[in-house]
Parts: structure tokens; C-alpha cells; sequence
């Protein structure tokens, strides 16, 4: 059973890195698919995830490159990867086999960029009641969480805090930002 799931969530990354070469997504969300892979019993961290995100994303877009057939590239990831476990390697070949041909392999400025993208921001207002050096603050605050994808594609997640004028002024300065926007 474990390996199944194991095999599933290797495709389901293999998957993203294919559509984030080609653009569709701006990157790998290897923090949610680490949590999924450890809800099912297997104990892996995202750093080992995101490692292997990138060797997958190197090996794909190199093959995309040279125009590597499936047998090609089980070949050179046996090269690179000797202790890579056979389904591990079953996994990746079908998913190039089923997908492969469909990266682009344009270098556009996308591709060569050195800036994170925006992925998604949430929020959440908050009103802090009580600590252990003031009983009554009733002091409010916004939260926010960035999600933005690096330039190899990896997902990360920012969060900050605010109190109300510092939100008042990071909204004003998205204010502006939209007013400049306007006149483009």
C-alpha cells in the first residue's frame, strides 16, 4: 500500500515539474505533497523532496533538450542516480513517456529568471486578548501569508505579522502601486 501512494505522489510530482517547465504553474508545492507523503506513514523531509523535485526538473528539462526517448533517460538517471529504488524509476519514465514530449524547450525569459513568482497570499485578522505581562490588550493585527515560487520552482511560505498602521500603510502602498498601473 505504502509504496502505491509513494508511487502516486512521485507521479503527481513529476507531473508539476512538467507543467512548470512548460509555465503552467509557476512551481513544485513540494511542502504539501511532504505533508501528503508523511500522512500516508513515510518519513521523508522537504528538503530530501525538494531535492529530488530539482534532479527531477534537471533531468526532464535536459531530456526535453536532447530530445531523450523514455529509454534514454532511464538510462541517464541510473547514471546520475544509482540507489534510485526501481519504481521510483518505473514512475519517472511513464510519466516522460506520457508527457515528455510536451515541454517546451524555448529559453524564455521566464525560464531564466533570478525572482521569485507570486503564487497565492492569504490573511487572517487577529486580536491578541490577553499576555502574561497585561491581562486586557485587545490589541488587533493582520497576519499574512505569501506563498511565492524560486526560480528552480520550489514553493515557500512567508508569514508576517502587522499591527493596524502597518497594514494601513502596506495597503496605501498597494494603492499606489495599482494607481501607477493604471496609467500603463
Amino acid at each position: 500500500h505504502a509504496l502505491r501512494v509513494l508511487s502516486n505522489l512521485l507521479s503527481l510530482q513529476c507531473e508539476q515539474i512538467i507543467r512548470h517547465l512548460n509555465h503552467k504553474i509557476p512551481g513544485v508545492n513540494t511542502a504539501e505533497l511532504c505533508q501528503r507523503i508523511q500522512t500516508s506513514g513515510i518519513e521523508i523531509s522537504v528538503g530530501d523532496l525538494a531535492k529530488i523535485a530539482n534532479v527531477v526538473s534537471f533531468l526532464f528539462s535536459t531530456a526535453a533538450r536532447n530530445n531523450l526517448s523514455a529509454e534514454e533517460l532511464v538510462t541517464a538517471l541510473g547514471n546520475a542516480v544509482s540507489a534510485l529504488p526501481k519504481h521510483a524509476v518505473q514512475v519517472i519514465r511513464h510519466v516522460w513517456n506520457e508527457q515528455g514530449k510536451s515541454i517546451s524547450v524555448s529559453e524564455d525569459a521566464r525560464s531564466m529568471a533570478t525572482v521569485g513568482q507570486f503564487v497565492d497570499l492569504n490573511w487572517k485578522l487577529g486580536v491578541a486578548m490577553s499576555s502574561d505581562s497585561c491581562r486586557s490588550l485587545k490589541y488587533p493585527y493582520v497576519t499574512v501569508t505569501l506563498k511565492v515560487a524560486d526560480p528552480s520552482g520550489q514553493i515557500t511560505e512567508k508569514s508576517f505579522e502587522m499591527t493596524i498602521p502597518q497594514f494601513k500603510n502596506f495597503f496605501r502602498q498597494f494603492k499606489e502601486i495599482a494607481a501607477v498601473l493604471e496609467t500603463v
